[in-house]
C-alpha cells in the first residue's frame, strides 16, 4: 500500500473515530451553550452507557435485536442519569460562581468512576466487550469494516436528528432562547428548568450511544474508560467553538482524523500529545474555536 492509500485509509479510520468524538462533544457544547458549564462528568456518563449496553449484549448476544436494545438501553440510562445529576448536583449551584460548578463537575466525575468500581456486578477490572464479527469491505486498495460503517452511519443519523430537534421543534426553539438569554426566556413563559434538564438529557443520550459505539470499535471497558475519550471530546468542542453544535461535529471529525494520521505516519505514542497540542494551539490562535464568536462583556 503506497503513501496515498495509507493516507486515505487513515482518513476513513479518522472519520469513524471522529464521529464518536463528535457525538460526545455535542453534550459538552449544548450544556455549555445554555448554562455555561463544562460538564467534566460527561465522559463518565458515556462509560455508564457502555456498561448498560454491555449487560444487554451479554444477555441477548450481538445480534441486530441485541445491538438495537443495547443502544436504546444505553441512551435511556444515560438520559435519566444526566437528569438526576443536573437536578441534584448542578441545579442548586446555577446562580453560584462558575468555579463552584466546575469543582462539582469534577466531583461527579470521580463519584461515577468510583461507584462503578465498587459495584459488585461491575468492579474495577477491564472486561471484553461483546462485538459482532468483523467483516471488511474492499474499496480498491482501501478497506472499511462493518463496525466502522455502523459507527459512521449511526453517528450521522443521530446528528441529523439532533439538528432537526434544535432547529425545527418547539423544544429546540426554547433551547436556543434559553441559550441566548435565560432570564428573558423565563419572562416569556419558557420553562427554563425543563429546558435545561432536556438539554442535559439529550446530550447524555448521544453520549450513551457514543459509549456503545466506542466500546464496539475498541472492545474493552472499565470504569475509567470514559476519561480520555471525554477529555478529547472536550478538546473537539473547544476546537469547533464551545457552544456551537456544528462546531462540535466538525471539531470531532478533525480531531479523529488528526489522531489516526498521527498513529499511521508517526507513532501511536504521540496521538494523545497531538490532541492536547491542538487544544493549546487553538487556545493561542483562536480561543473562540472555528465557529465560536467573540462575546463582549459589559462592565
Amino acid at each position: 500500500m503506497n503513501t496515498g492509500s495509507i493516507f486515505l485509509q487513515q482518513l476513513i479510520n479518522g472519520l469513524s473515530l471522529g464521529s464518536i468524538y463528535a457525538l460526545i462533544a455535542l453534550g459538552y457544547t449544548m450544556v455549555y451553550g445554555i448554562v455555561k458549564l463544562i460538564n467534566f462528568a460527561h465522559g463518565d456518563v458515556m462509560m455508564v452507557g457502555a456498561y448498560a449496553g454491555y449487560f444487554v449484549l451479554i444477555a441477548m448476544g450481538t445480534t441486530i435485536p441485541g445491538m438495537t436494545v443495547a443502544f436504546i438501553a444505553a441512551m435511556v440510562v444515560c438520559g435519566f442519569l444526566s437528569i438526576a445529576i443536573e437536578r441534584f448536583a448542578y441545579k442548586p449551584l446555577r446562580n453560584a460562581p462558575r468555579l463552584n460548578s466546575l469543582i462539582t463537575a469534577i466531583a461527579v466525575e470521580l463519584i461515577l468512576q468510583n461507584t462503578m468500581r465498587v459495584l459488585p456486578f461491575v468492579g474495577p477490572d477491564p472486561r471484553q466487550y461483546p462485538t459482532m464479527a468483523t467483516k471488511n469491505f474492499s474499496l480498491g486498495p482501501l478497506s472499511i469494516s462493518n463496525i466502522q460503517l455502523i459507527v459512521i452511519i449511526f453517528s450521522a443519523v443521530l446528528m441529523i436528528v439532533l439538528n432537526y430537534i434544535v432547529n425545527k421543534t418547539k423544544t429546540g426553539k426554547a433551547m436556543q432562547a434559553v441559550s441566548f438569554d435565560l432570564q428573558a426566556s423565563s419572562l416569556m413563559g419558557i420553562s427554563v428548568d425543563k429546558t435545561i434538564a432536556f438539554t442535559f438529557a439529550i446530550g447524555s443520550v448521544l453520549a450513551g450511544a457514543g459509549g456503545v459505539l466506542y466500546a464496539t470499535a475498541y472492545p474493552q471497558i472499565d470504569p475509567l474508560m470514559g476519561y480520555m475519550p471525554g477529555l478529547k471530546a472536550f478538546i473537539a468542542a473547544v476546537l469547533g467553538g464551545i457552544g456551537s453544535i456544528p462546531g462540535a461535529m466538525l471539531g470531532g471529525i478533525i480531531l479523529g482524523i488528526a489522531e489516526t494520521l498521527t498513529k499511521g505516519f508517526l507513532s501511536s505514542q504521540y496521538a494523545d500529545a497531538i490532541s492536547f497540542s491542538i487544544l493549546i494551539i487553538i487556545l493561542l490562535v483562536k480561543p473562540t474555536g472555528i465557529f465560536g464568536e467573540k462575546v463582549s462583556t459589559k462592565v
